[in-house]
């Protein structure tokens, strides 16, 4: 049987570690991942992280390329995607079935100071990835979108089939120009790519920046927790394992043509090319307050809350219709935030206790 062959992008990431994970249970992937192992969060994390796959990356310089101790069809390359010419010479010499892209500068807040690392990452990175692609003829690109891209809609639920035009942060407009991207890439050089717009993903492993983190973090050692939008803030919070089983689906089913598609009326989120985006949403929107009593719950403490206004760049809403994905890999993200918090809470609390010693 034939083994393909992977590159995985942002491997040392929150989402990325799980699919990492995923991709060697299954046995059917010769994997290579890529991260720079950047600080915008603390790169122990990243580096437990990749200790769970057998990778040591602790000194290692860009370029440089490590063989997994614990999974023979495992390795790591340290590089920064917007390196150029190091991604595309590295992509054209593998010749990668699959690359599933997950590397970015994350961080909706984060973009308001620091926007060149979005451009950086975001944009010139994945630049790189569509060049690697095309000159190495890859059978099916997967990229990381965000809900963001939907910007000022207030109509829900969010389908791919809305408009949007209207982003309200640079992280956002990133986002939507990687899928702008994309689809000429599709268009030019018939380059199967799907965009996935994730929807608020929480989990184990996930980002010290993220809310359930510093929540979680306030709680065990007693400080207030900052509320914005007075909790009234509605997320659909997506388990991180439904997100990967979802990917894992789509891998190795890119759009195929022809397709159903009328230029004159012109369907979002579909094309002539070879090009979608899918929603990957829990469906089920939750206030941020209810998202604090399920982690109280969890941990068996009582927060204290400070309630703020809401943040620029911050949306009041995200609601995922993920109706498309569904008919299309039968599967849809279905772990309640109750169950998906208690998880988190578990590993977060194990993790803790390790992270001390």
């Amino acid at each position: 049987m034939k083994v393909n062959k992977i590159l995985l992008t942002g491997s040392a990431g929150f989402i990325g570690y799980h699919l990492v994970q995923k991709l060697l249970e299954s046995g059917d992937f010769e994997i290579v991942g890529l991260d720079v192992i950047n600080d915008y969060y603390d790169v122990k994390l990243k580096h437990d992280r990749l200790r769970q796959h057998g990778v040591d990356a602790v000194g290692l310089n860009e370029r440089d390329v490590v063989l997994s101790e614990k999974f023979p069809n495992y390795r790591f390359v340290k590089a920064d995607l917007a390196d150029y010419e190091f991604v595309v010479d590295f992509m054209l010499a593998e010749r990668f079935d699959y690359v599933v892209n997950l590397a970015a500068q994350a961080g909706v807040r984060y973009s308001i100071t620091n926007p060149r690392a979005y451009v950086h990452a975001n944009v010139e990175g994945f630049l790189s990835i569509l060049e690697g692609c095309r000159h190495s003829k890859v059978k099916h690109l997967i990229y990381a979108s965000t809900s963001s891209v939907y910007g000022l809609n207030t109509t829900m639920p969010l389908s791919e089939s809305m408009p949007t035009e209207h982003p309200i942060s640079l992280y956002s407009a990133t986002k939507k120009a990687n899928e702008l991207m994309a689809h000429t890439y599709s268009h030019l050089y018939s380059i199967p790519t799907t965009g996935l717009r994730f929807f608020t993903v929480y989990g184990p492993w996930g980002r010290p920046d993220m809310a359930l983190f510093l929540f979680a973090d306030a709680i065990i050692t007693d400080k207030p927790l900052n509320i914005f939008n007075h909790g009234r803030m509605v997320r659909d919070f997506t388990y991180v394992q439904d997100i990967v089983e979802s990917i894992f689906r789509l891998i190795k089913k890119p759009v195929e043509l022809p397709v159903q598609w009328d230029a004159a009326i012109p369907e979002l989120g579909k094309s002539s090319a070879p090009y979608q985006v899918f929603n990957i949403g829990n469906s089920n929107p939750v206030e941020l307050i209810e998202y604090v009593e399920a982690l109280e719950k969890a941990i068996g403490r009582t927060a204290k809350r400070n309630y703020m206004d809401i943040q620029p760049g911050d949306v009041p809403a995200t609601h995922a219709d993920s109706r498309a994905l569904e008919n299309y890999v039968g599967y849809r993200p279905r772990t309640s935030v109750e169950k998906g918090v208690e998880l988190f809470v578990e590993w977060y609390l194990d993790y803790k206790g390790i992270y001390g010693k």
